[in-house]
């Protein structure tokens, strides 16, 4: 007697892009058309952020001032008020889109976010440290790259067994997520009010008062480290079939992990030197690209497109949402990406693999 066999998902749909006889592309349909559509909502997102409200730039209006003739209010909505902020918006959740795609990818692990291991709040204790205790002499992102890479490195040793294991992954993130927060209270109890007062905002992502010296740093981040990443997506895809077949096509595990893990760390840290500490976009925007394409891969583009539509919307109701006067971006996320992470610990729990 036959026992029945399990049905697979089917692989999605490609097809392959030939230039001639010596270039052959496979494209994933389903995640070109969720990218194109994820762009036209970006676009969108992006003139309702330019638009509403009592400040915004009336359609009309806003070919015009993009291209040049703008003047009086229109030209400081766009050149210092929200044009900055928008551009901001966009390469700090395309950042960190791509960071936990990264993370995840290497993995293995739909829970293994900077944000669950504490990453993103090492990375903000180290900024508040740099900022608020030697001002002037350690820059901001120099500090945020120093703590985050402390709490990885942390992470790692104390599970005992890498990124491998999910239940200890997120107990030890837990753990030094309390600690690299405590230290940043401490920090901002001990300096003075008025500087400490000033970081309040910085600590819980914020997307307010940004200036183009920003929307430089982190485009500079993210323009040096996506081309890189792109280059390891091959090696990613292989990692995530298992070390054994990874090596079997190629493609070193040991170095791809290390290699995977320092770009998503310095995509991190590069957000949150500019934005602070903005929860769960790392966390949700890989899985929602996973999800709307139902197919292997780490899907770094789409996960940085979706991260980016995440952060923009954030910011769009941070603005324009009468529930609090200017309430920082972080805690629109911090809000979804709770209930979604509880989501994925259920989800995970009900597999067995925690």
């Amino acid at each position: 007697m036959t026992r029945a066999r399990a049905a697979t998902p089917a692989a999605p749909p490609r097809r392959v892009l030939t230039a001639g006889r010596a270039v052959a592309v496979p494209v994933n349909v389903p995640a070109v058309v969720v990218g194109v559509l994820t762009v036209l909502l970006l676009v969108v997102a992006a003139v309702a952020t330019l638009g509403l409200g009592r400040l915004g730039i009336p359609p009309g209006d806003l070919a015009g001032a993009l291209f040049g003739s703008a003047d009086g209010k229109e030209q400081f909505v766009l050149e210092r008020l929200r044009g900055p902020r928008l551009v901001v918006a966009v390469a700090t959740g395309a950042a960190l889109g791509l960071s936990g795609a990264l993370f995840q990818s290497v993995t293995r692990n739909p829970l293994g976010s900077p944000d669950v291991i504490g990453l993103g709040a090492g990375a903000g204790a180290g900024a508040a440290i740099a900022a608020l205790l030697f001002p002037g002499t350690v820059p901001v992102p120099v500090g945020a790259v120093a703590g985050a890479a402390l709490a990885v490195a942390l992470v790692y040793v104390s599970t005992g067994t890498g990124f491998r294991s999910p239940g200890r992954l997120i107990i030890a993130g837990i753990g030094v997520a309390a600690m690299a927060t405590a230290l940043t209270q401490y920090v901002v109890y001990a300096v003075e009010r008025d500087r400490a007062t000033a970081l309040t905002a910085y600590l819980n992502g914020s997307l307010a008062a940004k200036a183009w010296d920003d929307a430089v740093t982190i485009w500079v981040v993210l323009l040096v480290v996506a081309p890189l990443a792109a280059l390891l997506a091959g090696r990613l895809h292989a990692a995530e079939m298992g070390d054994e077949m990874a090596a079997a096509l190629g493609a070193d595990p040991q170095r791809t992990r290390a290699f995977a893990v320092v770009l998503s760390l310095v995509l991190s840290a590069g957000a949150v030197s500019v934005a602070g500490p903005i929860a769960f976009v790392a966390l949700t925007a890989p899985q929602i690209a996973r999800r709307l394409t139902r197919g292997s891969g780490p899907h770094l583009t789409l996960a940085a497109l979706i991260g980016a539509l995440l952060l923009v919307l954030a910011d769009l109701a941070a603005q324009q949402l009468p529930v609090a006067e200017n309430l920082p971006v972080g805690i629109y996320t911090l809000a979804f990406g709770g209930v979604y992470l509880g989501y994925l610990l259920t989800r995970e729990w009900r597999k067995g693999s925690l």
